[in-house]
């Protein structure tokens, strides 16, 4: 029988799977406290860690009570990244003392008046995001803020509501993205648009649209995209991903909604060639607009599966929707 050391020595190092942090700064805690340790104490710890939430109070101070202390009473000074107090050196230990209990009296009595409104920003913002759903945000953006590009090596990244929580948002993965704090903090949680009406806006169909009402036909979906065969297919599992919204162009629609369409493209392109090992690529289009031979108006993705072969000529691809531009000469000034 294994030793307790034993048990948690070789779970550490070998059965432990990270989505985050949070297994061994628990395990740290409990470990440093005796073998227990309360919620709040291991939720500190973790915060500790959180080099996001220390950038986000960094520009805080900077911002906020650093400005406010300095410039506009002159009690702070600041060098480079260090701040002090002015006049510190005349001060007695009696007069730390009192003075430190006067800014805790201060605040206790602040947050006696004003409750749990002074972190409304932060909640409203953040709330509980599981684990598993925050791996899946950033594997999905691949480790890098989704606005900048900057990675998660050099900045820590957040999972953010594409539309917030407090204007309707859910707590589906369409609706998250990966922001580095910086992103997220300039975008905040309101806009110049108003965004109250756009949780009802997915409901949106128009009666007689073919893609509106798909009856049995789907194949896959997703909370916001549905995928079915196409009806007069160019090769053999030609599929289209279609957003369940009724919306026309597809630079119309939302974040969400490409999230969704994207999701669904990368599924239904392991799931054909998992069903044909023939496939050995893929012409991805749309048709946006009349003139670029758009002829059911509800935004449609074509995913088109190619094998080796199947025509003389492929090079040129999806120019061939030109048919005398398909061919090109790489050598042409």
């Amino acid at each position: 029988m294994q030793t307790t050391h034993q048990l948690l020595s070789d779970f550490i190092s070998k059965k432990m799977r990270m989505s985050h942090i949070y297994q061994p700064v628990m395990l740290m805690e409990l470990l440093s406290n005796k073998g227990s340790a309360s919620v709040e104490k291991i939720a500190k710890q973790i915060l500790l860690h959180d080099a996001s939430q220390v950038e986000y109070y960094s520009n805080i101070t900077k911002q906020m009570p650093g400005k406010v202390l300095g410039k506009n009473h002159h009690l702070v000074a600041k060098e480079k990244n260090l701040y002090s107090l002015i006049g510190y050196s005349d001060l007695s230990e009696s007069e730390v003392e009192q003075l430190i209990s006067l800014c805790q009296s201060k605040l206790d009595k602040y947050i006696v008046k004003r409750g749990q409104r002074i972190w409304q920003h932060r909640t409203n913002a953040l709330g509980y995001i599981s684990g598993t759903i925050r791996y899946q945000v950033l594997k999905r953006a691949k480790y890098c803020c989704e606005l900048c590009g900057i990675s998660a090596k050099d900045k820590a990244l957040e999972v953010d509501h594409i539309i917030p929580r407090s204007l309707g948002g859910v707590d589906d993965i369409e609706n998250f993205q990966a922001l580095c704090y910086t992103c997220n903090s300039m975008k905040g949680n309101k806009d110049d648009e108003d965004l109250r009406g756009v949780a009802e806006s997915y409901k949106e169909r128009e009666k007689g649209c073919l893609f509106c009402k798909p009856k049995d036909r789907i194949i896959a979906e997703n909370k916001l995209s549905y995928a079915i065969y196409d009806a007069y297919p160019v090769t053999e599992l030609h599929t289209l991903v279609i957003p369940k919204r009724h919306v026309a162009a597809y630079f119309d629609l939302y974040q969400p909604e490409l999230n969704a369409c994207n999701q669904l493209l990368q599924h239904l392109k392991d799931d054909i060639q998992k069903q044909d090992s023939s496939v050995t690529g893929f012409n991805i289009g749309i048709n946006n607009g009349e003139d670029a031979g758009q002829t059911i108006f509800h935004c449609h993705i074509h995913l088109i599966p190619r094998r080796k072969d199947d025509v003389e000529n492929p090079r040129g691809g999806v120019r061939g929707v030109i048919p005398e531009m398909q061919s090109y000469n790489l050598n042409k000034a």
